[in-house]
């Protein structure tokens, strides 16, 4: 049996460093016109990679691909085919000698849509889809609970990861499964991010509640659940969108290979969603700190635990993740 709130048992003074204040200058930032809607690829995508870099090391989160924040590759698409793009990854070391050599994956999309095309008849609108609740919101959460983190001494390693093209398909995301730094097979989880700043959700409010996608799927529903309790914010699964949204965000690109994986977000659908309006000004971001808390505090529950989150055998749809997961612990 798991014990769940070890992350909760030796004090909280780490979730401290996750302020409010702080998310919304992240957010701000990654939202602003002049990054110009962080388009895969783009300048204002790479000065949003090379923010959250330097957000890492003040935080004290040590580059993930040897002596660099980056996995670079190249756009292989269109017209920019060729140019350079990055996932942005950070690490928090384990401190335990066995279980530091396993993963708890920590993850959201820094890009976003980029512009709407200039026409003659739109040239006085706002044309730059700025994307502060898709995924500036998640991509913030990241960069906090690095930040709370970062001296917590996890026993197993935490990785953090922004990732570039989720808009377009998941493609850094994909890129990374495919192209791993950190071995498949000891990654015990993926959490991952987005949409946790709007709590207007289309379905009625969400304040202090987050929703995770494939709630049932595996025990980190069970654990997300339970701390929630404890720390005062609801997570829960939606009847429909939890299983129907779980193929749509990055989570399953880990979830395809049979690691537990999973989106927190807290407005499923939002009255911005992928349109010009979605604003920082708009995000709750006291709200926003709740769920940056308990997503940190989940982690390290996951990093210390004497067991690994388990695929729910009993749940339909997570089947082809079970037969996944056999697969990789053989191969």
């Amino acid at each position: 049996m798991i014990t769940i709130g070890l992350a909760l048992a030796f004090g909280t003074s780490y979730l401290d460093k996750v302020e409010p204040a702080d998310l919304k200058r992240m957010v701000s930032y990654l939202a602003s016109d002049e990054l110009k809607g962080r388009n895969t690829p783009s300048p204002g995508l790479d000065m949003a990679a090379d923010f959250i870099a330097a957000e890492f090391k003040k935080a004290g989160v040590k580059p993930g691909n040897g002596d660099s924040y980056f996995q670079e590759t190249e756009w292989t698409r269109g017209a920019a085919a060729g140019q350079k793009v990055r996932n942005v990854i950070g690490i928090i070391p384990g401190s335990d000698p066995v279980l530091s050599k396993q993963y708890v994956v920590v993850s959201g999309h820094y890009d976003h849509l980029g512009e709407r095309k200039l026409t003659e008849l739109n040239a006085k609108d706002d044309l730059i889809y700025n994307g502060a609740n898709d995924d500036g919101s998640g991509t913030a959460g990241v960069m906090a609970v690095g930040r709370a983190l970062a001296e917590e001494k996890p026993k197993r390693t935490v990785i953090l990861i922004t990732w570039y093209g989720e808009e377009k398909g998941l493609v850094g995301s994909n890129y990374y499964v495919t192209h791993p730094i950190f071995p498949l097979k000891d990654t015990v989880a993926n959490i991952n991010l987005e949409q946790i700043g709007r709590t207007d959700d289309l379905e009625g409010p969400r304040i202090n509640a987050g929703s995770l996608t494939g709630f049932n799927f595996s025990s980190i529903g069970t654990t997300f659940a339970a701390l929630g309790k404890k720390m005062g914010t609801d997570v829960s699964g939606h009847p429909t969108s939890s299983a129907s949204f779980f193929g749509r965000s990055d989570n399953v690109s880990f979830a395809r290979f049979g690691i537990p994986a999973h989106t927190l977000c807290t407005a499923f659908e939002y009255p911005d969603y992928h349109k010009v309006s979605d604003h920082a000004d708009k995000l709750d971001y006291e709200n926003m700190a709740k769920i940056v808390k308990l997503s940190a505090a989940t982690t390290l529950e996951i990093a210390n635990a004497s067991e690994k989150p388990k695929w729910n055998k009993d749940e339909p749809g997570a089947a082809r993740y079970i037969e996944a997961a056999a697969k990789l612990a053989s191969g």
